[in-house]
């Protein structure tokens, strides 16, 4: 059995990743201030594990945790493309300097990290699907805090920590907020209500969907590799457009509505679908469910 350290462990991506670290007999601490996590994503598991209010900028509070712990799933960030253009030094603050924080504790104990980068460091790029080693063009602050984050472990690295940056593409799910692949939960909101789906912009931007438990177990087959520093895709090689999205939405719901369209929103990626031939590869990972899967089961059930 081992002790994992789960920032942002009340969140969509890191209760999951907390419910499944448990089914295989570890012991889990989760750290997360409950700005946007939630302790209602713990109530399956709330009685088995330990869980820590407080922010991860703290490194006093860090250090504490970290003396005991044989490996850290750091998942904790802001994650909202629109409020980061209007706050970006505290995206800054919380995503770049917390991260550090967690790395610096990391290599002082000798842990590895398995940490949430982001597909939106690649921005826009005419090339699909997008490989690794893809330039690097973030096109809103959120993204460049993914991107300074990824050059701080690069830097970490080199100095012996072990650490490991995973780029999701756009996640789905049950638990699944507004920051993650917002678009799937804001168009549920609407077709649920029987209400037709807003999408903004013309509807012909896509998506590589993947799903909330292939991304777990891409976060855990990376931590029991022998890998010591990597960026892998985390995606399908797929991808959907948002028009084609909510038409399956629609048809799943058996309702006789059509989107309306509202204006693009600033930072937002035209195209995007991932390589994942690394990942792959290196450690034996493949996408197991499509969204198309997901939602006709979900919306056949209500």
């Amino acid at each position: 059995m081992k002790n994992f350290l789960i920032t942002g462990g009340a969140g969509f991506v890191g209760s999951h990743l907390a419910e499944e670290l448990l089914k295989k007999g570890n012991s889990v601490t989760i750290l997360d201030n409950l700005i946007t996590g939630k302790r209602s994503n713990l109530k399956r598991i709330e009685d088995e594990i330990n869980f820590i209010k407080g922010d991860i900028r703290d490194q006093k509070l860090l250090e504490d945790i970290c003396n005991d712990i044989d490996g850290i799933f750091h998942q904790a960030a802001k994650a909202s493309v629109p409020e980061s253009f209007s706050k970006p030094k505290e995206y800054h603050d919380v995503n770049v300097n917390g991260t550090k924080n967690i790395f610096t504790q990391a290599k002082k104990y000798g842990v590895k990290v398995v940490y949430a980068s982001s597909s939106s460091v690649y921005g826009n790029t005419s090339e699909l699907p997008i490989k690794e080693n893809a330039s690097k063009n973030p096109i809103n602050p959120y993204a460049q805090t993914k991107l300074d984050k990824e050059k701080l472990a690069e830097k970490f690295a080199e100095k012996g920590l072990k650490v490991i940056g995973m780029r999701y593409f756009n996640i789905f799910g049950e638990r699944q907020s507004k920051e993650y692949a917002g678009v799937v939960t804001l168009f549920l909101e609407h077709i649920l209500k029987k209400l037709p789906p807003k999408i903004n912009g013309d509807g012909l931007q896509s998506r590589d969907f993947v799903f909330v438990g292939d991304v777990i177990r891409a976060n855990i087959m990376a931590m029991e590799s022998n890998i010591d520093h990597e960026f892998f895709n985390v995606g399908t090689n797929t991808n959907t457009s948002i028009i084609e999205l909510a038409n399956i939405m629609i048809k799943a719901a058996n309702l006789d509505i059509e989107p309306i369209f509202g204006p693009a929103l600033d930072g937002d990626i035209k195209f995007s679908s991932a390589d994942i031939s690394l990942i792959t590869k290196s450690l034996d990972w493949h996408p197991t469910k499509t969204i198309q899967e997901w939602l006709q089961q979900k919306l056949y059930k209500k």
